[in-house]
């Protein structure tokens, strides 16, 4: 009884929430270009006949739960980078400590630092309940980083789908694997060359900054120390980032549109008003190897709506597991 009345709570949800890209008109749609798939094993129509309602169900509840929180779609987004970042697409960044290993929760650029783990357990505990164990943790982050996106006006992928759980973390990965805000260029281009990127694909991925915030601890060094931070913004970021203190400040990484998702950010890194050292590392007032991406960008949204999404797609194929491997979690939080 308590089922059926759930399944028809959903349905009355997915009626009444009217799609992302028509409720931030600027919206612009993509769908996945020729990004191959290297495994062969993922597919956009994995759950259609596995569990028909997944897609609207995940959708419907990260919408809501964006538009209420706006903060939360870059939380999701990075929830899923972070994942993908440190052994593949497996969601075990959602993994607590437990007696075999030690989770990635608490290395040091997740700890408390990530969030969105409740909406996520929420999605699954009503997927669960629709089509139980059918859908992975692993592809409720993918299509929540993606519905998060939209929710905020940015551009729609085809999520390729049927990824499933590790029965493992790997916090020394989480550690060493996720690029740090204090890498410079040359950094920065090794460690996404790590993962399979390009120099321009970083850059594109960096976007993602054009929504979310940062703690005065990690800009702090850059607005007292730094030069090549514009003078007003420096001021205006030093009247609440004291020297000492402050430490959970936060600021937002675009300054103009923070709640939106376009390509301010690189207009802003072209004014230099980055917030991050990592991020004004990718335009250096014309001398620098990517400064030419930063400006393409800033000059057209379209261009890096298409290249962010191909991007995203391309991430969402690092190493996930399939077939046999792994596992369907009941719950995200913890292995069956």
């Amino acid at each position: 009884m308590a089922d059926n009345k759930l399944r028809i709570c959903v349905l009355i949800c997915l009626i009444s929430i009217i799609s992302a890209s028509s409720v931030i008109p600027s919206a612009t749609t993509f769908v996945s270009s020729n990004i191959p798939d290297p495994f062969g094993k993922l597919s956009s129509t994995f759950y259609e006949t596995r569990c028909p309602l997944a897609l609207a169900t995940i959708k419907a509840t990260i919408t809501t739960a964006v538009l209420n929180d706006r903060r939360l779609g870059a939380s999701l987004l990075r929830l899923h980078f972070h994942d993908c970042f440190v052994q593949g697409c497996d969601a075990s960044v959602l993994l607590k400590d437990n007696a075999t290993f030690k989770g990635e929760q608490n290395a040091f650029p997740n700890v408390n630092s990530l969030r969105g783990y409740e909406i996520i357990d929420k999605v699954k505990y009503i997927l669960e309940k629709l089509c139980p164990e059918v859908v992975s943790c692993a592809d409720i982050l993918a299509v929540a980083a993606r519905d998060s996106v939209v929710a905020l006006g940015g551009p729609f992928w085809l999520v390729r789908l049927g990824r499933r759980d590790s029965t493992t973390a790997n916090l020394n990965a989480a550690n060493s694997d996720l690029p740090s805000p204090l890498l410079d260029l040359k950094g920065l281009i090794a460690a996404f060359g790590k993962k399979g990127f390009s120099a321009d694909e970083m850059v594109a991925l960096s976007g993602a900054h054009t929504i979310g915030k940062s703690k005065c601890s990690a800009y702090r060094s850059r607005i007292y120390n730094e030069s090549n931070v514009e003078i007003n913004y420096r001021k205006s970021l030093q009247e609440t980032c004291p020297r000492t203190g402050g430490d959970d400040y936060l600021s937002p990484l675009d300054t103009t549109t923070p709640d939106i998702f376009d390509n301010a950010f690189y207009k802003d890194l072209s004014s230099y008003k980055g917030l991050l050292h990592s991020d004004q590392q990718l335009f250096n007032g014309g001398s620098g190897s990517t400064d030419y991406k930063v400006l393409a960008y800033a000059k057209d949204a379209t261009l890096f709506g298409l290249d962010f999404a191909n991007a995203m797609i391309k991430m969402g194929n690092l190493s996930p597991l399939t077939g046999y491997q792994g596992q369907i979690r009941k719950y995200c939080t913890s292995v069956n």
